[in-house]
């Protein structure tokens, strides 16, 4: 919802629109800033992240999302290193997003670093 002249509206604004065709052309610096932008939690944000989310929804249709779980030295990372590898070699494009769902602070913290996974 967007408002214009004291009346709410579905419009998308501009720069959503323009964000999200860059989230599409895969803009790393657009997909840094949508993802600040969806994390963000600023009311006015959460209404352009939703925007946002919606306008890129019906792109969502051809993606595999996977989980991978277990105790520590299981070979989870390992696991999720040669799949990824397997899969950029046939082409195709890999996002890895590692949670540590110990966290107290946050009941699941991302994680930033790859040190497990240095091939990938």
């Amino acid at each position: 919802m967007r408002r214009e002249a004291g009346v709410l509206t579905n419009k998308v604004p501009k720069e959503i629109s323009e964000m999200a065709n860059k989230v599409r052309s895969s803009d790393r610096r657009t997909i840094a800033k949508a993802i600040t932008l969806i994390e963000s939690t600023r009311p006015d944000h959460r209404a352009l992240a939703e925007q946002l989310l919606s306008d890129l929804l019906d792109d969502t249709g051809k993606t595999i999302r996977l989980g991978v779980s277990g105790p520590p030295g299981v070979g989870k990372s390992t696991f999720i290193e040669t799949l990824g590898l397997y899969v950029i070699e046939k082409r195709h494009k890999l996002a890895v997003l590692t949670v540590d769902p110990s966290s107290t602070l946050s009941g699941g913290s991302v994680l930033g670093d790859k040190t497990r996974m240095e091939r990938l």
